[in-house]
C-alpha cells in the first residue's frame, strides 16, 4: 500500500506534535528553556555528553590520548540526558547555541574555549596535542576528507534511516526505502575504500576512523537501530573487519562507556571525572 498522501500548506505552523521517540524534545526554535549552571570538574576539559554515536567520538578521542600518555588530555564528562531536555539549560546553550550533544569547553586556556560539533572536537584535539591527525599533507588531507565526508554522511543513517526505520511514530515505504538505499551507499564506499587499506585514510589509525567507527561501525556489529540484518550487513566484509579491529583497542572500548545510560549495567559509566571511574575494581584494590 502506498503513503498516504500530504499536501504541504502555504505557511508551515508547528501546530500538532511530531510524534516519535523525541517528539517532547522538538521544537522550531532555539535557545535556553531554562536556567541551569554548567558544572565544572578539576581537569583543564570539560565534556557534555551522551553516549550516542557522535558522544562517543569525543570520549573515544579523550581515551586514546591518554592512553598515548597525554596528561593534559584529563577530562570531567558529565552526563547530559537529552530526553530530558538538559541540552537547552542555560549553561549548555552557553557552551553550544545549538543545543546538542557532545560539546566540549577547554579551561587550560584563558578564556575558556568551547568547542561544538563532534567533528570539530576531534580537530581540536588533534591539533592540540599533535596526535590522530597525520603532518604530511596529503595524509592529513585524505583525513580530514574522511571526517568531512562523516560528518556530512551521518544525518542521512542518523535523522534519516534511524529515525523512520525505528523512532518514526508510523513506518511509511517511501522514507524507508530511501535512506536505506544511501546507508548502504554509504557503507558500500566505506568497504571498498577499506579494500585496499588497513584504516579510512590510509595506513594510519586517525580522527576518521573515530568519527566514522561509532556511526558505521555501530550498524555492522549490530548496536545500532537493530537493524544488522535488515541492511545485509553482512556484505561488507572490509568494513566488518576493520569495525572490530577498532573496537579491540581498549580506549575505545572504555570511550564507548563513558556517559551511556542504558544496556548492560557494567556497560554503564554515567559520569567520569576520574580513569578510576572506568575500571571500579581497580580502584578498589588499589584503595586496599
Amino acid at each position: 500500500m502506498s503513503d498516504p498522501t500530504y499536501t504541504p500548506p502555504k505557511v508551515w505552523t508547528n501546530e500538532q506534535p511530531s510524534g516519535g521517540k523525541f517528539a517532547s524534545i522538538n521544537r522550531p526554535v532555539s535557545g535556553a528553556t531554562h536556567e541551569k549552571d554548567r558544572p565544572v570538574g578539576k581537569h583543564p576539559l570539560q565534556l557534555y555528553s551522551l553516549a550516542t554515536p557522535n558522544g562517543q567520538k569525543a570520549t573515544i578521542m579523550l581515551e586514546e590520548l591518554l592512553a598515548l600518555g597525554h596528561k593534559g588530555a584529563e577530562y570531567d564528562a558529565w552526563l547530559i540526558r537529552i530526553n530530558e531536555g538538559d541540552q537547552f539549560s542555560s549553561g549548555f546553550v552557553e557552551a553550544n547555541p545549538n543545543s546538542k550533544i557532545p560539546a566540549l569547553v577547554d579551561h587550560s586556556v584563558n578564556p575558556p574555549q568551547r568547542v561544538f560539533e563532534s567533528g570539530s572536537i576531534l580537530l581540536y584535539l588533534a591539533e592540540k596535542f599533535g596526535a590522530f591527525l597525520p603532518e604530511d599533507t596529503a595524509e592529513r588531507t585524505e583525513t580530514l576528507n574522511w571526517l568531512f565526508w562523516q560528518m556530512a554522511s551521518a544525518p542521512y543513517v542518523g535523522g534519516g534511516f534511524g529515525h523512520f526505520y525505528a523512532y518514526a511514530p508510523e513506518k511509511y515505504q517511501y522514507p524507508i526505502d530511501r535512506f536505506t538505499m544511501e546507508t548502504k551507499r554509504q557503507l558500500d564506499v566505506l568497504d571498498k575504500t577499506l579494500a585496499d587499506r588497513p584504516y579510512i585514510a590510509g595506513k594510519e589509525y586517525t580522527i576518521a576512523d573515530m568519527a566514522i567507527f561509532p556511526w558505521y561501525g555501530g550498524l555492522v556489529l549490530g548496536r545500532l537501530y537493530d537493524a544488522a540484518e535488515f541492511l545485509s550487513v553482512s556484505d561488507y566484509k572490509n568494513v566488518i573487519a576493520w569495525a572490530e579491529k577498532i573496537d579491540a583497542r581498549p580506549a575505545v572500548e572504555r570511550g564507548r562507556r563513558v556517559n551511556k545510560s542504558w544496556g548492560e549495567e557494567s556497560e554503564q559509566v554515567l559520569e567520569r571525572h576520574d580513569a578510576s571511574d572506568l575500571d571500579p575494581k581497580a580502584a578498589a584494590n588499589a584503595a586496599e
